[in-house]
């Protein structure tokens, strides 16, 4: 159960995260339009999960891997937006939202029958 501050804190992260990708990371994600559906801060406020989903998915896997290679440098430039807010910038871990895939292959299952 998230408490309202893991909520707010999580808000903000999403926000500032994605203008971040669309603004100073742009070169990271290559021509590659990303979204964050998600954010998740851990309980301790140390660790933020986002979820991202990637336009086309054909490079899905090598946006992903890219981020990765440079996290140290989200890092830095997710702090450089909210240093005046949080006192610990939580580390980013990133993972591949591919609900709208699922959602995509439920339509068109069922609209073969």
């Amino acid at each position: 159960m998230e408490s309202t501050r893991q909520k707010k804190i999580s808000r903000l992260l999403q926000k500032e995260a994605a203008e971040m990708f669309q603004q100073e990371l742009r070169e990271l994600i290559s021509g590659t339009m990303l979204s964050i559906t998600i954010a998740r801060v851990s309980s301790d406020l140390s660790i933020v999960k986002f979820y991202v989903s990637i336009f086309p998915t054909e490079k899905t896997e090598q946006v992903l891997q890219n981020i990765n290679d440079n996290k140290v440098r989200v890092r830095y430039a997710l702090g450089q937006r909210i240093g005046k807010q949080l006192r610990i910038v939580p580390e980013p871990v990133f993972f591949v939202d591919d609900s709208l895939d699922y959602l995509d292959n439920i339509d068109k299952l069922l609209s073969n029958n």
